[in-house]
């Protein structure tokens, strides 16, 4: 065990539980705060027709959309990773960091080609404005340029947090989220590239951080190394990953395309309101990013536990991981919704535009603690085995239950809170039909655990 690495499988689970939630949950909210800086610098030094935000936010579901598809296999790399590190099988744990690092190279390269040649297809298809549309098209396709380092560094990301390592990820977002500030103060305030500078950043921040990945792989100082002579699709490997990550894929895809079906019904209300909702979506992505961070830290948690056999451990890193989200949801949530006209200012001028994101969040916001439960029974059933629930839930209760309710009860209450209420409703719903399906899934788990232990005391 590193030094850096936290034990998942010894020790308090509360406490080691939380210890590995806090850097995952500073580094996306860090992530998330210098991205509201990065939007109000645009706001101050570009000089087009004033909704230069808009533009860059519109891209955001349906970037979110693209790539969850495919980054959701990250959650596979995690669990394949951390089962065998339960196991202690060095050789497997060899074979499953190469098969991911190539996986994650090819997908990045599919995107790149996915997203740059369909921008402007996939904006209009989302009802973007046409003040906003060259912009946003611009914009989506540099962002696409650079994703294949993206995708590189979440799967080192991946492997890095099945390892309990995510205090060198945390330094790793810190250390990527100054430097991205100071290269965006420089191709936006002072190169005044606008939206073009914006994404330039970000794509120099991308190299930066897929080189601290690779390095902290390669050089010894992780539990899993990456060995290049290695770099292959192993079959048992790629199975593991893709049975957990295609339909982790699937499910981020479908909860990002009802989200884009609920952000094309603003769209429609013109500029100010998708103005309004990108700057609302900005914020909600920092309480996004802290009431799921629990779950993402308890999903190597359980799997780790359940590779070497310890049901137990794994049942109270669910409680806790609940207990947590809801902590940290609930009073950051409300902070949010009771200062959210201050903080949609941040970004923008027009009371019109802070009008409707503080319709957004007022709402949203106060409820985003249900979400992070909802991801915490999602990631319990992922690390046991039962990818496929969360998966079908999540098409059910937060896309396909969102057609009727935009295209036939909305028309009927036309108002934009009661638009988003289709949010709380599709966690709760979601949360409630998964819960069944743990109960069941622990019950067998320890079935099989329990048969397991019989077959080697008699072998």
């Amino acid at each position: 065990m590193k030094s850096k690495e936290i034990s998942m499988v010894s020790g308090p689970i509360f406490k080691s539980l939380l210890v590995l939630t806090l850097p995952i949950m500073i580094s996306t909210v860090l992530a998330s705060v210098f991205n509201i800086i990065d939007m109000t610098m645009l706001k101050q030094f570009h000089s087009g027709n004033g909704y230069a935000v808009g533009a860059v936010g519109v891209c955001g579901p349906l970037i979110t959309l693209i790539t969850g598809v495919f980054t959701g296999c990250s959650t596979g790399v995690n669990v394949a990773t951390s089962k065998r590190l339960g196991k202690g099988d060095r050789e497997l744990i060899d074979r499953v960091a190469g098969t991911s690092l190539l996986l994650f190279i090819v997908l990045g390269v599919f995107l790149m080609i996915v997203g740059i040649l369909g921008a402007k297809t996939f904006l209009i298809m989302v009802n973007c404005d046409e003040l906003l549309l060259d912009d946003a098209v611009l914009y989506f396709k540099l962002y696409f340029l650079g994703f294949p380092l993206s995708m590189v560094y979440t799967a080192c990301a991946a492997i890095l947090r099945a390892s309990g390592d995510a205090r060198r990820l945390m330094i790793y977002s810190i250390l990527s989220s100054f430097l991205k500030i100071i290269f965006t103060l420089i191709f936006v305030a002072v190169f005044k590239m606008g939206i073009v500078g914006l994404a330039l950043a970000t794509i120099v921040t991308w190299i930066i951080l897929c080189a601290l990945g690779l390095i902290a792989l390669t050089n010894g100082s992780s539990s899993v190394r990456i060995k290049f002579k290695k770099l292959r699709f192993y079959k048992e490997e790629l199975k593991d990953i893709l049975i957990v990550g295609i339909p982790t894929g699937i499910q981020t895809g479908l909860y990002s395309y009802a989200n884009v079906i609920i952000s094309s019904a603003v769209n429609s209300y013109g500029p100010d309101a998708t103005t309004g909702i990108s700057i609302a979506n900005t914020f909600d992505g920092i309480l996004y990013n802290i009431s799921i961070a629990p779950a993402t830290a308890m999903l190597a948690y359980v799997s780790q536990n359940i590779g070497a056999g310890n049901l137990e451990r794994a049942k109270k890193a669910m409680k806790d991981a609940m207990l947590i989200s809801f902590m940290f949801g609930s009073v950051l949530g409300g902070l949010s919704a009771l200062l959210s006209g201050q903080l949609s200012s941040i970004m923008s001028d027009k009371p019109e535009i802070i009008a409707y994101s503080q319709q957004k969040m007022i709402l949203i916001s106060s409820t985003y603690f249900l979400c992070g439960i909802e991801r915490c029974i999602g990631s319990a059933l992922k690390g046991l085995g039962r990818p496929v629930v969360p998966m079908v839930t999540t098409m059910l209760f937060m896309c396909l239950i969102r057609f009727p309710w935009v295209y036939f009860i909305f028309p009927l209450v036309p108002s934009l809170t009661f638009l988003y209420l289709i949010w709380p409703i599709g966690w709760v719903l979601s949360s409630l039909s998964m819960l069944g399906f743990l109960f069941s899934a622990i019950k067998q788990t320890k079935i099989k655990l329990q048969k397991k232990a019989e077959m080697q005391e008699a072998a």
